[in-house]
C-alpha cells in the first residue's frame, strides 16, 4: 500500500476522493435530516408518492440524457493535457449541444406521459399538478456539461463546494416544511427550489472557471459541426446514452417499479433502504469519478492504467467489506432515530443489499477501463444483459416474496453487471497492445 501512494495518479484519484467525500458526509447527513424531515412530517403513503415524484423525474431525464460529463472527459481531458484548447471548444460545444436537445425532449416526454403513468405509479388526481410543475426540474436535471468542465480542468474542489448546497438548501426547507406543519406541497416546494438552486451554482463554478483558464465560447452549442471534426463522437456519445438509459431504467426506475408492484408505501421503505445503500457505496462513486479523468491522462497500451485499477479497485472493495459491516450494526438504530419505528421493515432489506456494497465498490473501475479502451459497446452490452436479468428478478421475487423479493433482485443486479463487465475487461487488458494514445496532429484531421 506504501508503494501504491507513491503513484502521484494514484494519489491525485485519493485527493480528488477526498474533496467530494469532504461534502459528501455532510450532504449523506443533510440527506438523512431530509428524509426523517418527510417521513415525520407526512403519512408513509405521502413520503411514498414525494419519492415516487421525484424517481419519476430523474427517470425521465436519466433515460433521455447523454452522458455528456463522460464525453468531455474522454474527449476533452487529453485535449486540455496536450493545450489543444480549439479541440476542447469542439467538444464541450456539442455537450452543450447535446445537452440542450435532450433537455427539450425529456422535458416534453415528462409532461406527455404523467397524465398517461401517473395513476399507475402511484400519484393520485390530488398530487397531480405538484408531479407535473416538478417536471420543469427535468432539463436541469439533464444537463452534465458543467460537471464534465469541472472534472477535465480537475477543479473537484468546486464540485465538492456545488454538492453540498441543494442538500443543505433541501434540509433546511424540510425543517422548516416539518414543524410549520406544511404537509405535501411543502416538502415538494422545497425539493424543487433546492435541485435548481445547486444546478444553477454548477452552471456558475463551470463558466467561472472556463474564464478563468481563457477558454472562450467553449460553450456555443453545436451539433453537426463539432461532431465532425471529433472522430468517433457519435459512437461515443449514443453508445454512453443508451448505456446510461439503462443503467437508470434499473436504478432510479427501481422505486417506480416497486411503487406499481407493491404500492407507494413499499415504495417509501425501499427508498429509505437505497438511501442508506447509496450513503454507504459514497466511497467507490466519489473514487469513479476522480479515477475516470485520471486514466483519459495516461496510455491505455501501457500497463500504469490497468494496474491503477487494480489498486483502486482493492481500496474501494476493502473499505466495502468495512461500511457493509458497520451499516448491518448501526443501520437498525439508525433508521429508527432518523424515521421511525414504522420504516423499520427497510433494515431487513438493508441486510440483504449490503451484501452488494463489496461487489459494486471493487467493480467500480471496469466501466472507465473499458472507455479508456474504446470498448464502450462491450460496457453496454454488459449493462443491458445486468438490467434485462435485474429487471426479471424484480418483478418476480418481488410477486413471490413481496418486498424482501426487491432486496434480494437488487444483490443480484450488483453481481450480474460486476460480472458481465469484468470479461471485457480482461479481454480488453489483453489486447492493450493494439489501443492508441491521443495525439494533437491525430485530432486536427
Amino acid at each position: 500500500m506504501k508503494h501504491w501512494f507513491s503513484d502521484g495518479a494514484f494519489r491525485a484519484i485519493v485527493r480528488n476522493a477526498s474533496y467530494l467525500a469532504s461534502s459528501n458526509v455532510a450532504s449523506a447527513l443533510l440527506g438523512l435530516l431530509s428524509l426523517a424531515c418527510a417521513g415525520r412530517g407526512m403519512t408513509p403513503e405521502l413520503f411514498g408518492t414525494l419519492v415516487v415524484v421525484q424517481a419519476y423525474a430523474k427517470s425521465v431525464s436519466d433515460f433521455v440524457k447523454f452522458q455528456t460529463w463522460q464525453f468531455i472527459v474522454q474527449f476533452g481531458t487529453p485535449a486540455l493535457a496536450h493545450q489543444d484548447v480549439a479541440r476542447f471548444r469542439d467538444v464541450t460545444g456539442l455537450s452543450f449541444g447535446l445537452d440542450l436537445a435532450s433537455g427539450a425532449v425529456a422535458l416534453v416526454g415528462g409532461v406527455v406521459l404523467l397524465p398517461l403513468l401517473g395513476h399507475a405509479v402511484g400519484i393520485s388526481p390530488a398530487d397531480f399538478w405538484w408531479a407535473l410543475g416538478y417536471c420543469t426540474l427535468i432539463p436541469t436535471m439533464t444537463a452534465a456539461t458543467p460537471t464534465g468542465i469541472l472534472r477535465s480542468i480537475d477543479r473537484f474542489d468546486l464540485i465538492a463546494v456545488q454538492q453540498a448546497i441543494t442538500p443543505l438548501l433541501r434540509a433546511a426547507g424540510s425543517v422548516i416544511a416539518y414543524f410549520g406543519h406544511l404537509g405535501f406541497p411543502g416538502f415538494i416546494a422545497t425539493w424543487y427550489v433546492s435541485s435548481l438552486a445547486g444546478d444553477g451554482v454548477l452552471w456558475l463554478f463551470a463558466v467561472r472557471e472556463l474564464r478563468r483558464q481563457r477558454i472562450d465560447h467553449a460553450l456555443r452549442p453545436g451539433l453537426l459541426g463539432p461532431a465532425r471534426r471529433i472522430k468517433g463522437a457519435w459512437d461515443f456519445v449514443w453508445t454512453t446514452n443508451i448505456a446510461h438509459s439503462i443503467w437508470s431504467a434499473r436504478n432510479a426506475g427501481t422505486n417506480v417499479l416497486v411503487g406499481i408492484i407493491l404500492g407507494p408505501t413499499a415504495a417509501g421503505l425501499f427508498k429509505v433502504a437505497l438511501t442508506f445503500f447509496d450513503a454507504a457505496g459514497t466511497p467507490a462513486s466519489l473514487m469513479q469519478k476522480s479515477f475516470y479523468p485520471e486514466i483519459m491522462r495516461m496510455d491505455p497500451a501501457s500497463t500504469r492504467p490497468w494496474k491503477l485499477g487494480l489498486r483502486s479497485a482493492t481500496l474501494a472493495g476493502g473499505v466495502g467489506l468495512l461500511v457493509a459491516l458497520l451499516v448491518i450494526v448501526v443501520g437498525k438504530p439508525l433508521i429508527s432515530t432518523v424515521f421511525g419505528a414504522q420504516y423499520l421493515e427497510s433494515y431487513n432489506l438493508l441486510q440483504v443489499m449490503s451484501a452488494a456494497l463489496v461487489v459494486s465498490m471493487a467493480g467500480f473501475p471496469l466501466e472507465s477501463l473499458l472507455y479508456i479502451a474504446s470498448r464502450q459497446r462491450a460496457a453496454l452490452v454488459a449493462q443491458a444483459l445486468a438490467a434485462l436479468l435485474y429487471a426479471l428478478l424484480l418483478v418476480g421475487l418481488s410477486h413471490y416474496l413481496g418486498i424482501m423479493g426487491a432486496a434480494i433482485a437488487y444483490f443480484g443486479g450488483q453481481c450480474l453487471e460486476a460480472f458481465f463487465s469484468l470479461i471485457p475487461t480482461i479481454g480488453a487488458y489483453r489486447k492493450r497492445h493494439t489501443l492508441s494514445f491521443y495525439k494533437p496532429e491525430e485530432a486536427q484531421t
